[in-house]
Parts: structure tokens; C-alpha cells; sequence
């Protein structure tokens, strides 16, 4: 899976926050303030067609995007690529270096185990 920008990110952000898709005028709205340019996004969204990111229905005529890669399994791929890239490939490294730096609580910690108890007894 391809890497995107940081304003193509945004862009996917508002798409997944329509859950069902939208049109232009749609994508613009979800989008913070101050809001890029409509241009703009029509640019980066026929770049993330082409990225196979998003769909497009009705092309050229009032066309509504839909998001092809849903957010759930992009930050699955960008969590991992950060993971292997600064952590060794090791969520263990991840996890102490959040511990280190006071980003992450005991409670939180205790939450994750209960977590990881519960899935493996599925």
C-alpha cells in the first residue's frame, strides 16, 4: 500500500467521517478550518484515485468518492511501517518508548493486558 501526503491524509480522514461517501462540496465541509481550496481537493482526490484510495461513481458529472481502503486497515499499514522504520520492528519497543516518555499510563497498560487475556482465551 502507497504512502500518502499529509493533505491526502486529510482528505481520506473526511471520506472515512462520511462513512458512505460524498461529493465534492461534501468533502469540503468535513474538512478543518481553514479549509483547503476546492481545487485543491479535487486535485488530491483524482490523486488518490489514482492511488486506488478512493472511487469515483458518475466521472465527470457530479462525481461522488467513496473511500476504497477503509481507516481501520491504513493505520494498520502506517502503524506498522513506523513500527519496522523507528521500533526494530518490535510493538514491545513501541509500547516502553510510550511508557518512557509518560505517554502512556499503568491504567492503560493494565486495559492492554486485559485486552490481549481476552483475546487469546477466544
Amino acid at each position: 500500500m502507497k504512502k500518502l501526503t499529509q493533505a491526502e491524509e486529510q482528505i481520506m480522514h473526511a471520506l472515512w467521517a462520511l462513512e458512505s461517501g460524498g461529493f465534492l462540496k461534501d468533502i469540503i465541509e468535513h474538512l478543518p478550518e481553514p479549509r483547503t481550496h476546492h481545487n485543491t481537493v479535487a486535485t488530491l482526490l483524482k490523486i488518490l484515485v489514482e492511488k486506488e484510495f478512493v472511487g469515483i461513481q458518475n466521472p465527470n458529472r457530479n462525481n461522488f468518492y467513496t473511500a476504497l481502503v477503509s481507516k481501520e486497515k491504513y493505520s494498520e499499514q502506517r502503524i506498522a511501517g513506523l513500527t519496522e522504520s523507528f521500533f526494530e520492528g518490535s510493538y514491545q519497543n513501541v509500547v516502553s518508548f510510550l511508557v518512557q516518555k509518560k505517554q502512556m499510563s499503568i491504567k492503560e497498560l493494565e486495559l492492554l493486558l486485559k485486552q490481549l487475556k481476552n483475546k487469546t482465551n477466544e
